[in-house]
């Protein structure tokens, strides 16, 4: 009894529902609520405020909940090296990545991997905030930029090799660039996020001081498939990673690689993609697997490099 307490509180603590923990576990909600009042009871210790907008923990409520998951991690680790074969690959997974990456190459990445791991169940979350994985209880969190100190371990998967592009038919109508000055004449499409508008930065050579373009143009977003979408349509020029970019659309000629011969990015200092996970999950033989088939199947270089 104790030990469903536990899940249930540790649950309510991520979703801040007692009807989502509820549903979770397919059990009634009073019981949800009825198993935590008696583990409050038992510890002499208020864990959750509950009020009509909802659940939150209490002070000793947060420091209980990142005991108790680590407790539960451990014990959930050693129940997984004992069912089935002693090799067996099995479970949930809990990844979360960012929106386009996650769409464009992770999901992908995901079904086909169903072939070799068909006993690994995947809850894919999407999103561009940066999550507490030990709060949201994410197994493996893919992140692009520059990393923040943190306890969670991982390594870099890739660099970003940024692509400055536009359809073949704006080039046409436009004309090539001979210098990343040119781009003052182009209609840029512009990445504007919560820093602002983005500005484009180009090398000649290794080490050299980069040229800043401030690039302007008919479309700002804060959305890149937005403007990756809207340059193949032959609204003008972008600059993103490889990673952003539909490679059928280089190999069929419809979009055209500009300036070949220089460095780009959209800072001084690129940020790569890196996979991480909390220490404790590094335990468990599922989230080890999908890890290290993440990180063969991206490659070296990523197989996204290749465009055309």
């Amino acid at each position: 009894m104790q030990l469903k307490a536990h899940r249930f509180f540790v649950m309510v603590a991520v979703t801040g529902s007692f009807v989502a923990t509820a549903r979770h576990f397919q059990v009634p909600a009073s019981s949800v609520s009825r198993f935590i009042a008696a583990l409050e009871k038992s510890l002499g210790q208020q864990l959750l405020y509950r009020n009509t907008r909802g659940v939150r923990l209490t002070e000793a409520g947060e420091r209980y909940y990142y005991q108790l998951r680590e407790v539960l991690e451990l014990l959930d680790a050693a129940d997984e090296s004992l069912q089935g074969r002693p090799d067996a690959v099995q479970g949930l997974v809990r990844i979360n990545a960012p929106v386009a990456l996650g769409k464009l190459q992770i999901a992908g990445l995901l079904n086909r991997m169903a072939d070799t791991y068909p006993d690994i169940t995947i809850e894919l979350t999407l999103t561009d905030a940066f999550i507490d994985p030990v709060q949201e209880g994410a197994d493996i969190t893919l992140r692009v930029g520059h990393l923040e100190p943190s306890g969670l371990i991982g390594r870099q998967v890739a660099e970003q090799k940024y692509v400055l592009a536009a359809s073949a038919a704006y080039v046409e109508r436009f004309g090539a660039l001979a210098c990343p000055q040119e781009l003052a004449k182009h209609r840029c499409l512009v990445y504007k996020g919560l820093a602002g508008a983005q500005r484009w930065f180009f090398w000649q050579a290794p080490q050299s001081t980069p040229q800043v373009i401030d690039v302007q143009g008919p479309l700002r977003s804060n959305d890149a498939q937005v403007l990756v979408a809207a340059a193949q349509a032959g609204r003008g020029i972008v600059l993103f990673p490889t990673w952003l970019y539909d490679k059928h659309a280089f190999a069929s000629g419809h979009m055209v690689r500009l300036l070949p011969d220089w460095t780009a990015a959209v800072e001084a200092d690129p940020g790569a993609i890196h996979v991480l996970s909390p220490q404790s999950r590094l335990r468990s033989r599922k989230v080890s697997a999908v890890t290290r088939y993440l990180i063969e199947a991206i490659g070296e270089p990523p197989y996204w490099d290749e465009l055309a």
